[in-house]
């Protein structure tokens, strides 16, 4: 599959790198939204109180050269301070994003072996009780041709002798035979046991990996919000504070009225951005599924109408990579493939597979971008390796079958750009393709 590589995060060096005016155009959406305010409060604590400067105090402060520069020394740290929380933000995601995937692998790799082990524990079960039932079905048969019969037997009829002799004979190695059952009969009830103890251990240790990986996914998205919340104010004060830099450093005049201009571009593109995307919506939202009850080919399209079970395809594209153990192609190790992949490409549509609640949206580690559905009744439905601004949901959202949620992308442990779709009963992953067949929709 070929690479598609796009823009990932920018860091620190190459925001400097962007432009004034772009850097302008960035932040006029948010601008606008807190109706031209002045001032923003940063993600942390100790930036909750910061105050940003106005128009009117940077224009007060030229009035002397030692004021200008206190003034410039002021923005400066500003933006630094910004940049600085910023990137240790996304960074601190991106680590409770990893450690939050490592959880999840590892309880689903746990879950698959105690299936094995309980799958391991039935069939045993199942050749203890038919050994048993062999050496109960020769119970039967000793009691009906006792010993003591023969012995009577041979009282009554002393001219039968080598017959009865023979019967004799006959009897102890009938009985010989029956020790060996029995003593086979209880190893396999023993092994039953010993495989059912396994089984049962395993599935008591779950319970805690699964609590783990619940509680590293509720981290991460906590660092996600967190590092979202940085970005926005480096967004909704940079570009403000960079121009009134210019301001003070250069005789410029109309510095502030470029601002206001490019604020209200941004205002513009973002609205006409917001119809294309609504429309774009509806026009998927129109358009017949390979998903629907008709069926659907493993290279069919997504989202469209739900199957009877309220199931959609969850994007396009052919299967890649199937549910498994495999060599993973990014780490090069033998790991637990808890989903499918497709490959409709960069950019393409990201469904919501069936109606739900965004229980996770945000960086995933090895999984890049994710966003997770609970779908209620125990399912839940997984989507990774989002392109970077491609989540279009927020957690806690509502969204319904068909929806639009996110982009394809290639963040994370990925080769090339693609869908990792995962299916959870419980929240242990499952095979997706048997799961979606039941309902409907081949993947």
């Amino acid at each position: 599959m070929p690479r598609c590589y796009e823009i990932e995060t920018m860091s620190t060096s190459s925001l400097s790198l962007l432009s004034f005016r772009r850097r302008v155009i960035a932040a006029a959406v948010a601008v606008v939204l807190t109706a031209g305010a002045v001032a923003a409060i940063a993600p942390t604590d100790s930036a909750s109180a910061t105050s940003y400067p106005s128009w009117s105090d940077v224009q007060a402060a030229k009035a002397s050269q030692s004021a200008q520069q206190d003034k410039v020394t002021e923005i400066k740290g500003l933006i630094a301070d910004l940049t600085s929380q910023a990137t240790a933000k996304q960074q601190a995601a991106e680590d409770a994003g990893t450690a939050y995937q490592t959880a999840q692998t590892k309880y689903d790799a746990a879950t698959l072996q105690q299936q094995k082990l309980q799958q391991q524990a039935d069939d045993a079960e199942k050749t203890a009780s038919q050994s048993e039932a062999q050496a109960g079905q020769l119970a039967a048969q000793l009691g009906r041709a006792s010993a003591n019969d023969v012995t009577t037997d041979l009282l009554t009829h002393p001219t039968d002798s080598k017959d009865y002799l023979y019967e004799l004979g006959a009897m102890s190695k009938l009985s010989e035979q029956a020790d060996g059952i029995y003593a086979q009969a209880t190893q396999d009830r023993g092994t039953a046991q010993a495989q059912s103890d396994k089984s049962e251990t395993a599935k008591k240790a779950l319970g805690a990996l699964a609590d783990a990986a619940q509680q590293k996914m509720q981290a991460a998205q906590s660092a996600a919000d967190a590092a979202q919340t940085a970005v926005d104010a480096q967004n909704d004060n940079q570009a403000r504070l960079e121009a009134q830099l210019t301001l003070l450093t250069s005789n410029a005049t109309d510095v502030e009225a470029k601002y206001n201009k490019g604020v209200q571009v941004e205002k513009a593109r973002q609205a006409a951005l917001a119809k294309q995307r609504a429309e774009a919506a509806a026009a998927a939202a129109r358009t017949p599924a390979a998903g629907s009850s008709s069926g659907s080919g493993s290279n069919g399209s997504g989202g469209g109408a739900p199957t009877s079970s309220g199931w959609v395809r969850p994007s396009a594209g052919y299967q890649t990579s199937p549910y498994g153990y495999r060599i993973d192609p990014y780490t090069h190790a033998h790991a637990l493939h808890a989903g499918v992949d497709l490959a409709p490409g960069c950019y393409s549509p990201i469904y919501a597979a069936h109606s739900g609640t965004v229980t996770f949206a945000g960086n995933g580690g090895g999984y890049g971008n994710e966003v997770i559905l609970d779908n209620g009744g125990g399912i839940s439905t997984a989507y990774g390796h989002i392109v970077n601004g491609g989540i279009m949901v927020a957690n806690g959202q509502q969204v319904s079958a068909g929806q639009q949620i996110a982009q394809v992308g290639s963040t994370g442990w990925s080769t090339g750009c693609h869908l990792h779709f995962e299916t959870r009963v419980g929240g242990a992953a499952v095979d997706p393709v048997p799961f979606m067949a039941a309902r409907g929709i081949s993947v």
